[in-house]
């Protein structure tokens, strides 16, 4: 299919392009941006006038359910409400049921991907097998199937050793770990962020040191090992200083944030809303406020999504007891440009959190817009406004804490591999 998508503001963060443009898209491929070749006749005309076109994003972590968890969500809804997002990649965690630890699984899930609209799936690895925690996968075989990384994604992580043994093993093969920071003891039975707010509703809470002393032990294995680690949704200013000092020491990490926790903190509990119920938990004003810095300055690399979809039956309960997660596969980037304008960062700034930045720690390609490379687009209206609900949401999961807030911006059209795969209805 040939596709001409004229009159846009095109934003590419690797070119540092910006600039009204035409794209000419043929084969699956961009052959050419400005002026079109000579042959061209296109077989689909998009009129980009007035809306920012820019790289499809890409989402470091969407539970796409399957396996196993087809009572929460679907593949298919799933990979439709991130298309209706504008993500054109995706990387899916291995919390499935059975895990991702085994080749033929993996294969099986790209297998199922591939024959369907939608983002290019990219699933991580489980590091331990069934993620108990106890013996190794088979990393090399799990690459070779389509493997990006490995993580334990919320999984506990109680050995020490298991865990040098896995960094060890990375660090030999050059693979990619993927950790998400947090001790196992210090956070059992934990729901929300230790503090007053906990204390004053009654909450059992999670410690800010749970997530520090969990990356001590983390960043020193990385030092000894030289192991490429990737810390997943930091959730406090401590452990963000961290990271900051741990890279200008010279460790290869990156480190992403939840599009959640840019803007809530533990004071929006009040609403005893378990939608709010999230791993990690929303922490104090002081954290939130050092990730939206953090953000900016550049000692964070990512935004994602972390979108958990969940029956919203285990939502109608009280908080403690209900399940934790949020759909937000969808608000990942009218999220992102409501932080931009907050804070005052550059569009250009904003769209690298959640394009380029992440296509290079998923080490794929994308995330950019190239002549002769994929034709993955987000095109959308950086101004149009919308009220989230049940309704205004593609994903089987409407579990979100944004339910009825106003947001700003909307994707008009996602195009992957050169095919409309998301077209907002007029």
């Amino acid at each position: 299919m040939k596709i001409h998508i004229k009159n846009g503001r095109v934003i590419d963060p690797m070119s540092e392009r910006d600039e009204v443009a035409d794209i000419f898209i043929a084969a699956g491929r961009i052959v050419a941006i400005g002026q079109g070749p000579a042959d061209f006749h296109a077989n689909r005309t998009i009129d980009a006038s007035g809306l920012i076109v820019c790289p499809g994003l890409v989402d470091l972590s969407v539970r796409l359910r399957e396996p196993g968890f087809e009572y929460k969500a679907t593949l298919e809804s799933e990979m439709l409400a991130a298309a209706a997002g504008g993500i054109t990649s995706l990387a899916c965690p291995p919390d499935t049921d059975p895990p991702l630890d085994e080749p033929g699984l993996v294969e099986m899930l790209k297998f199922r991907a591939k024959n369907l609209p939608g983002p290019r799936v990219y699933p991580i690895g489980a590091m331990t097998q069934k993620l108990e925690g106890q013996m190794l996968t088979e990393m090399a075989e799990l690459t070779e199937a389509g493997c990006r990384a490995f993580t334990q994604a919320d999984a506990p992580l109680t050995d020490t050793l298991v865990l040098l043994r896995a960094m060890e093993y990375a660090a030999t093969f050059d693979f990619s770990l993927w950790l998400r920071p947090q001790d196992v003891s210090l956070a059992r039975g934990g729901v929300a962020h230790d503090g007053a707010v906990a204390t004053r509703l009654g909450l059992q809470g999670i410690p800010a040191l749970a997530e520090t002393v969990a990356l001590s032990t983390i960043l020193q294995l990385a030092r000894e090992t030289g192991a490429r680690i990737h810390l997943a949704r930091l959730s406090t200013r401590d452990g963000i200083a961290m990271v900051r000092a741990a890279k200008a020491q010279g460790i290869a990490v990156t480190c992403d944030v939840a599009c959640t926790h840019v803007h809530l903190s533990e004071n929006d509990l009040i609403s005893f809303d378990s939608h709010l119920h999230l791993v990690p938990p929303l922490r104090s004003l002081r954290d939130r406020d050092a990730i939206r810095e953090a953000l900016r300055d550049g000692s964070v690399d990512a935004l994602c999504s972390d979108h958990t979809p969940v029956d919203e039956d285990v939502k109608q309960v009280p908080f403690g007891e209900s399940a934790p997660g949020a759909s937000g596969v969808e608000l990942l980037l009218p999220l992102t440009l409501k932080w931009a304008r907050e804070m005052g960062v550059p569009l250009m700034r904003a769209l690298d959190l959640i394009s380029w930045k992440p296509s290079q720690i998923l080490g794929v390609s994308g995330g950019n817009l190239s002549v002769g490379g994929y034709a993955d687009l987000c095109i959308f209206d950086e101004s149009a406004e919308w009220v989230v609900t049940s309704k205004t949401l593609t994903s089987q999961g409407d579990n979100t804490p944004f339910l009825d807030h106003p947001m700003q911006g909307r994707v008009r059209y996602t195009v992957i591999d050169g095919h409309i795969d998301f077209e907002a209805p007029r």
